[in-house]
């Protein structure tokens, strides 16, 4: 008899192990919405990019130049692009030489509608002119090269300092502007007429 209760043992043994085996198999299913539910946030980026580097091109040659720091792009409705912890935009002229440069912390680019709007401690400076211009935000519309501010603006030249009280208008080159409600000193050349 002792020879079949070894065997009995032996059997209540690998079915046990067995059984053990089943259980583990059948409690390791997982459910894939509730995984979803856990894993998913839809307000996460789709893309997140250290170090961006984005050119613009226009038949070839180089309109616009992008550098960030911390960039994170969604792809819904709009395609947008969220810059962080520092940007700069070099915008060129037709023959390839940077001619103003424009400085932020944060901002936005928005690929769907061709837009940049960029905020805190925003710098735009001409290379040509000497200018500065400080303010709080500013809006580029690629499609017509224009950027404008609607909150107050400080523009310093070697000419003096004025300040627009509701923003400005200017081009991307930052040659010209319009100052919205415009206040301060500025040293005025009269140009000469010779017939």
């Amino acid at each position: 008899m002792k020879l079949k209760a070894k065997k009995s043992t032996k059997n209540y043994f690998f079915n046990f192990i067995y059984l053990l085996q089943l259980l583990v198999l059948i409690s390791c299913e997982n459910d894939l919405e509730a995984i979803q539910k856990i894993t998913f946030d839809i307000k996460a980026p789709d893309e997140s990019t250290k170090d961006l580097h984005i050119i613009i091109s226009d038949s070839g040659y180089a309109k616009v130049e992008i550098i960030a720091a911390l960039a994170e792009t969604f792809r819904g409705k709009q395609y947008v692009t969220k810059v962080k912890d520092s940007l700069r935009v070099n915008f060129f002229n037709e023959k390839g030489k940077i001619i103003s440069t424009l400085f932020a912390l944060s901002g936005e680019i928005n690929f769907t509608n061709g837009t940049i709007i960029v905020k805190d401690s925003v710098r735009l400076y001409n290379f040509q002119n000497k200018q500065l211009l400080e303010t709080e935000a500013l809006f580029w519309n690629q499609k017509d090269s224009t950027i404008y501010s609607l909150s107050q603006i400080i523009v310093r030249s070697p000419k003096g300092i004025v300040i627009g009280k509701d923003g400005i208008k200017t081009t991307q080159e930052f040659n010209k502007y319009e100052l919205l409600k415009p206040e301060g000193k500025i040293q005025i050349e009269e140009e000469l007429e010779i017939n």
